[in-house]
């Protein structure tokens, strides 16, 4: 193996747990309520974050329950990311299956989540809770989110 100084720059599938776990920005993007056109494939993000989502902590309430609370959660590290579309393009976990470095405003290399707060990745304190909107009203929720590689 080429001279890995830092285990994110490893393959995903060498990870531990730990690692894996610590990969993730924190960012609640994948928390969000998503709409997918039928006819074209199309995902856009809505506004309306995950019951679960803590805003304070960009955590979730019951991540180790999660697939259970909530149906539609997945276990991205069961999944082969590439194919994961409505993935964020930011999230480490898309960036390293298409053997891309972390933004430098990762935690990981800043070493806290300043930057990446002060870049807007995060979702924290601008998303509603999806106990306040139905589901026939995620479309008004609509948002349109600017990358860091934009």
């Amino acid at each position: 193996m080429e001279n890995v100084k830092h285990f994110w720059e490893r393959p995903l599938e060498t990870l531990t747990a730990e690692e894996w776990e610590s990969l993730c920005d924190g960012c609640g993007r994948c928390c969000l309520k998503k709409l997918s056109d039928v006819e074209t494939g199309e995902v856009v993000y809505t506004r309306v974050v995950c019951r679960f989502f803590i805003q304070s902590s960009s955590r979730c309430s019951c991540y180790a329950s999660r697939c259970e609370k909530v149906p539609d959660c997945i276990k991205i590290r069961e999944h082969d990311i590439t194919k994961l579309e409505w993935m964020p393009s930011t999230c480490a976990y898309k960036l390293r299956a298409d053997n891309k470095p972390l933004y430098e405003w990762h935690p990981l290399i800043a070493g806290s989540r300043e930057q990446m707060e002060a870049q807007g990745i995060s979702v924290a304190g601008r998303a509603l809770s999806e106990e306040h909107v139905h589901d026939e009203g995620l479309i008004e929720h609509v948002i349109t989110w600017v990358n860091a590689d934009d």
